[in-house]
Order: structure tokens, then C-alpha cells, then sequence
């Protein structure tokens, strides 16, 4: 998970432009070097969207956007991970241009899913 913060100098419009149309072809370009299984942007709402809900939990300033990477796990040989590692930099030095790096955190998670709505034909308290 990457909780994402934009560059002071750039709109959110700016920050989600870019990191869709520039940044993510790039990380689908590398897809198959960095071992990845899926990678998804969610990008936020317009500013003050969420002022109410923050408010009311008096959370910090929202993020614009959070990337959720998911991986193959398994042995890479040690040309898979050079691969990787070349590709990881090419695209940190792209984050570079448009992410506040230092505003933005990022980790490793495991999944506990609870509930699943809405897939396979099912909605809630319906049949399939």
C-alpha cells in the first residue's frame, strides 16, 4: 500500500493526471520485471469531498490517491532481481517528479477480507 501525497507545486488534477497517464503505463511496462500480480490507483475525490467525514474523526489532510500493489511470491534468480531492481529505480526516479516522497507512506499489509459485496452476480441479501 502507497498512501500518496502530491508535489506542494501541483494541483490534484495535475498529480492524478500525470501519475495515471505517465506513471501508470510505466509500472505496467515493468509489470513482468517487478514480479507484480496486480497494481490499482485510486485516485480521490476532489478536494473537500471528504471534509464532513475527517471532521467528524478529525483525521489529517486526506491523500490524493493510494496505490495498492499485490506480487507473485517466489525465488527470483539473480537476473530477475537485477531486472527488478533496475525497473523499481526507473520508476522511484519518476515518483520523484511528482510525489512527495517523504509525505507518502508506504507498507506491506495482509489481507483479512471480511466482506465481499456486489461480485459474482450477488448483492446483499440477494441469491446469485
Amino acid at each position: 500500500m502507497f498512501c500518496i501525497r502530491r508535489l506542494p507545486d501541483l494541483s490534484r488534477e495535475q498529480f492524478q493526471q500525470r501519475w495515471k497517464e505517465v506513471h501508470g503505463p510505466m509500472v505496467q511496462a515493468r509489470a513482468a520485471a517487478l514480479g507484480l500480480a496486480g497494481y490499482v490507483q485510486s485516485h480521490a475525490l476532489p478536494e473537500g469531498s471528504t471534509g464532513h467525514l475527517a471532521s467528524v474523526r478529525g483525521s489529517p489532510p486526506d491523500f490524493d490517491g493510494i496505490a495498492q500493489l499485490w506480487w507473485h511470491v517466489r525465488v527470483m534468480t539473480p537476473a530477475e532481481k537485477e531486472a527488478a531492481r533496475r525497473a523499481s529505480a526507473e520508476l522511484l526516479e519518476d515518483e520523484r517528479c511528482f510525489i512527495d516522497l517523504a509525505a507518502s507512506p508506504i507498507f506491506l499489509v495482509e489481507d483479512h477480507e471480511l466482506v465481499r459485496l456486489f461480485l459474482a452476480g450477488r448483492a446483499p441479501g440477494g441469491k446469485a
